[in-house]
């Protein structure tokens, strides 16, 4: 398998020109509830509201003069399609995202606004996907995709490199779940370094990576709606980010559309910053385990920000 420790590590010197090197903030409220020493990274300040901006750029560098010039197609709910976009922006490749029908209107006009084509496909990532790399053949252009390669792992496990600098004591990471390329990329920058408990926190409405893992095997199954977005849809087959899972990972936590709820209003509350419901996930993650992290230093990746107006108006 990939040394994804150096593959960061390179990606983070490829990358550090493009990238902002995002902050870690104390959280006094959930260390003073929990006993805790607990910490965010707040990637909910990269560049286009999310972690996602480390992955899209990392692999576009990595291409060729001509595959840039062929221009690229991927698909997203919104997030990656965004760092996609502002990737290709400057980078002045061309760009189409596919995404699916239901996607955030929030992430959609982020992805128009750095001058992207959106073509929508289905009622799931999955279909999205199939539907890009489709494309993508038949037009003879580079298809990214939002997990599944190496490069965009490696670039996200960029915010791990910065993340053991910034807290070099850390004893646990929580992370949302979704397709597992930032936890993938990440728990394979910080185990590198030293031993790291890595959990994995995904909504009980959108669980297929983490029932995937459980089976041992990539499932097909249905999502439900859910607060947690950018984490929502199906795992593509053969996805290399499921053997990493596999093997970096430590624990896995379902996480109800109440907790997230619940966490999201608390952190607006205790915060002075905009995050969106994957966000929320993995506070409520830890929330759910507190009792085992007492007197450990814990860290929290706050992975976007990127959440309609109308779903935050249900929220508060």
């Amino acid at each position: 398998m990939m040394n994804f420790h150096q593959s960061a590590l390179d990606a983070a010197h490829l990358i550090k020109n493009f990238v902002r090197e995002t902050p870690v903030e104390q959280s006094h409220w959930l260390s003073e509830e929990t006993g805790a020493h607990v910490w965010f990274k707040c990637e909910n300040l990269q560049h286009t509201g999310s972690f996602k901006f480390r992955g899209a750029v990392n692999k576009l560098l990595s291409l060729s003069d001509e595959e840039r010039s062929s221009g690229v197609v991927s698909a997203s709910t919104g997030n990656h399609g965004a760092a996609v976009a502002r990737a290709t922006f400057l980078l002045e490749t061309r760009c189409t995202i596919f995404v699916p029908e239901n996607a955030s209107p929030a992430k959609l006009q982020a992805i128009k606004a750095y001058g992207a084509q959106i073509a929508k496909e289905g009622d799931d990532c999955l279909v999205a996907e199939a539907a890009g790399r489709f494309y993508a053949s038949e037009n003879e252009m580079t298809y990214v995709s939002p997990y599944n390669d190496p490069e965009i792992v490696a670039g996200q496990g960029t915010a791990g490199v910065e993340l053991i600098k910034q807290l070099p004591d850390v004893e646990a990471l929580f992370v949302s779940l979704g397709g597992g390329g930032l936890i993938s990329g990440m728990a394979g920058a910080m185990k590198g370094e030293k031993n790291v408990t890595v959990v994995a926190c995904s909504p009980e409405n959108s669980p297929v990576m983490h029932k995937s893992v459980e089976a041992g095997r990539i499932l097909d199954m249905e999502s439900k709606p859910t607060l947690s977005d950018g984490t929502a849809g199906g795992v593509e087959e053969g996805a290399i980010t499921f053997e990493l899972c596999r093997e970096l990972v430590d624990d896995y936590v379902l996480i109800t559309e109440r907790e997230i709820a619940e966490s999201f209003r608390a952190f607006m509350k205790n915060h002075n910053m905009l995050i969106e419901g994957s966000a929320a996930m993995a506070i409520a993650g830890f929330l759910k385990q507190k009792d085992r992290w007492s007197g450990k230093q814990v860290a929290i990746v706050l992975c976007g920000a990127n959440i309609s107006t109308t779903t935050l108006k249900e929220l508060l």
